[in-house]
């Protein structure tokens, strides 16, 4: 169904998950027109008794990250949740810890100590940005979105002496607005530059997938370096959003990876359906992302709509990052 829904209507949950894990959260997939948004953190009734407060305990533990706002006894706290469409805001945030101070120290994992993601929630959107620290905890990152929505935002980071954590809350830029749905492709076209996706996604198995890059029909072979490798690729689910994000095989120097046109990833992904995959490369000093559609092996494709997103986008900066 396409038909004009107000911001507060459009309800649907993304998941996060770096390095290859799932983001599955308390609540997922999207919530009918009408229902308000959430902000994606865990809920769960711990008053039942120890036994049951200790499994609702474990299976919150079992899921993967990123639905939830809080997790493994840190919080995502936005210092706002609202953005203006069309204009670029100052989204600022903090990480608080297990004794609810904010966190200071973070490691540094893909040449970055913050990855943020933005994407709206019919998958529109996307952005990859990497916010900047003030001594006292608080993130803050520029941030554009072109149109009003319902959008999810994650934090990817490690804190020192802590795992890999990834968190996600929900911010709105006010008005109307259409969601938008994409018709099957494996094929990509952003600032004339084709990308072709090969291989398969299997449902709960690792699965090679390569991405070609070429240029007015002629490969590009002088990909250049974008955090640490030569892409970076993120899989959306489509109905609920789980996410993943995965890095290449092998990386830039080690004398054995060619840069370009070819760009080998193996993804897991958790089951089956359709999904959404971004893949972000640089070249000529621009980082441009290029975006696909696609289902699982042996999974009908999704019927499609009329559509008039956008196959992918580039920018001058690295997404915007400090």
């Amino acid at each position: 169904m396409k038909a004009a829904a107000k911001l507060s209507a459009y309800g649907a949950v993304l998941a996060l998950v770096a390095g290859g894990a799932w983001a599955v959260g308390s609540a997922v997939g999207p919530l009918p027109v009408g229902a308000a948004g959430h902000d994606g953190s865990g809920g769960g009734d711990a008053g039942h008794g120890d036994d049951h407060g200790a499994a609702v305990a474990g299976a919150a533990q079992d899921q993967p990250a990123g639905l939830a706002s809080s997790r493994g006894g840190y919080t995502l706290a936005p210092v706002d949740t609202a953005l203006t469409a069309g204009t670029t805001d100052t989204f600022s945030f903090r990480v608080t810890g297990p004794d609810g101070a904010a966190v200071t120290a973070f490691d540094v994992e893909h040449d970055q100590r913050m990855h943020l993601i933005v994407v709206r929630r019919d998958t529109s959107g996307f952005r990859h940005v990497h916010p900047e620290m003030t001594p006292d905890g608080t993130w803050t990152a520029s941030l554009e979105v072109s149109g009003a929505g319902s959008y999810r935002v994650f934090a990817d980071f490690r804190p020192t002496g802590g795992e890999a954590t990834t968190l996600g809350v929900d911010v709105t830029a006010a008005g109307w607005f259409e969601p938008l749905e994409h018709a099957p492709s494996r094929v990509a076209v952003v600032d004339g530059y084709e990308v072709r996706l090969d291989g398969e996604l299997e449902p709960g198995a690792a699965s090679p997938v390569t991405l070609t890059v070429s240029r007015a029909g002629e490969p590009v072979t002088d990909l250049e370096p974008h955090l640490g490798a030569y892409g970076h690729l993120v899989a959306l689910r489509r109905g609920d959003l789980a996410y993943l994000h995965v890095h290449p095989e092998g990386a830039p120097g080690d004398a054995r990876t060619a840069a370009g046109p070819g760009i080998a990833f193996v993804a897991e992904v958790p089951s089956a359906g359709g999904y959404r995959l971004f893949l972000d490369f640089r070249h000529g000093g621009v980082v441009r992302t290029a975006e696909f559609t696609l289902t699982t092996r042996g999974t009908p494709e999704e019927p499609a709509r009329t559509s008039t997103a956008p196959a992918g986008h580039g920018e001058e900066e690295e997404h915007g990052h400090g």
